[in-house]
């Protein structure tokens, strides 16, 4: 792709809506866009081009403002789950404005807040998708690292456009800024969608197992639903952000005392560690009928005690992410009461480096790559 064909596509986000026929030829003309990729597994990211298709008749071209960083994104780029295809552009929390729309949309318009998350297609048929619960349908198609229909790899958010079918495309609400309200599209809809289908709210103790990029928007969202929070984290540094962020009491796993003295004491707790954890003595500290949801996913197994869930009658599950309807329902959420990520914008060269700083644990709590920088 040309300078000037780049130049032609970027501004069609200033174009007026009764202009979008004319951008729709302009984008459908577009075959390469700037990116950031990492060319095989473990291998450092690099600025390259990445083909997107044309603007179908129900699609829209985004062009990124912002894009999340998310663990996934890193345990993804270094094969930690064995699921590799290279290159490899990352990215499921992208926030940005609609530059062109095919002939069919109605539901967005050229200058649009929009968003989009972990996933770009999926069957539209099977019972889970009839019933919004898309990220369960077992023909989903990921943002990244999936294959779309017709066979083609799916590339992400590091870049500077993506088409996208508007079904899979969800607003953000004028209240919320692209720069914090991208990590919503993924650590925020991963929290809200566990919290409300195990109805956390008034008279819940709902625990948050880590504060990082998931676990602080587990706090801000139980908080706002109305439950008695606690944060579990290894430590007590970031014990002033999670009270301010809304959490009422918080402790130190790494102190033995604190698994006797929260023996039996949550209804509900959320995980968001990507490490094993020794489940026995986290599920110890459930009241009957207590459930452990994790939405953390490690690269090794956990070890498991059926006699831990025995006693009590606990439950341990898993939730993954949340279907479209859901993510809108999340943002409109956040929306209403301030809810936002806590982020640092970093420059598209920081990437890898951001990397290194996440799993070296040196980040409050989420970066964003400011695409203009792609």
């Amino acid at each position: 792709m040309t300078t000037q064909d780049f130049t032609t596509v970027s501004a069609a986000t200033t174009v007026s809506n009764a202009s979008a026929a004319s951008a729709v030829t302009t984008a459908s003309a577009v075959t390469t866009v700037p990116a950031y990729a990492a060319p095989a597994a473990h291998a450092p990211l690099e600025r390259t081009t990445v083909p997107r298709r044309p603007v179908g008749d129900h699609d829209v071209l985004i062009e990124i403002v912002y894009a999340g960083i998310c663990h996934s994104d890193i345990h993804q780029v270094r094969d930690g789950w064995d699921e590799g295809i290279y290159p490899m552009v990352p990215g499921h929390e992208i926030a940005g404005v609609v530059a062109a729309t095919g002939g069919a949309v109605t539901r967005f318009a050229v200058g649009d807040r929009v968003g989009v998350g972990c996933l770009v297609d999926s069957c539209r048929t099977c019972d889970d998708c009839r019933a919004g619960r898309e990220q369960y349908c077992t023909a989903s198609v990921p943002t990244y690292n999936g294959r779309d229909k017709e066979g083609e790899p799916t590339y992400g958010g590091y870049s500077t456009h993506v088409v996208v079918d508007e079904s899979f495309t969800v607003r953000i609400p004028d209240g919320l800024a692209l720069d914090a309200a991208a990590p919503l599209l993924c650590a925020g809809v991963t929290l809200y969608s566990p919290l409300v289908h195990w109805k956390a709210g008034p008279g819940k103790r709902v625990a948050i197992v880590g504060l990082g990029g998931l676990g602080h928007m587990g706090v801000k969202i139980a908080h706002a639903l109305g439950a008695e929070v606690t944060v579990l984290s290894q430590s007590l540094r970031k014990q002033e952000d999670g009270l301010r962020m809304g959490a009422d009491h918080y402790y130190a796993t790494a102190d033995e005392k604190t698994f006797e003295e929260l023996a039996g004491s949550f209804d509900l707790i959320v995980s968001t560690v990507s490490a094993p954890l020794p489940m026995g003595r986290y599920l110890g500290l459930l009241a009957t009928d207590g459930v452990m949801v994790n939405v953390g996913a490690p690269e090794e197994p956990v070890g498991l005690n059926l006699f831990d869930l025995l006693a009590g009658r606990r439950t341990l599950a898993g939730s993954m992410i949340g279907g479209i309807a859901e993510t809108q329902e999340m943002l409109d959420f956040c929306a209403r009461h301030g809810i936002v990520a806590e982020v640092e914008v970093i420059r598209a060269e920081q990437i890898n480096e951001a990397y290194e700083r996440v799993l070296a644990g040196d980040v409050r709590f989420r970066f964003v790559i400011d695409a203009a920088t792609i």
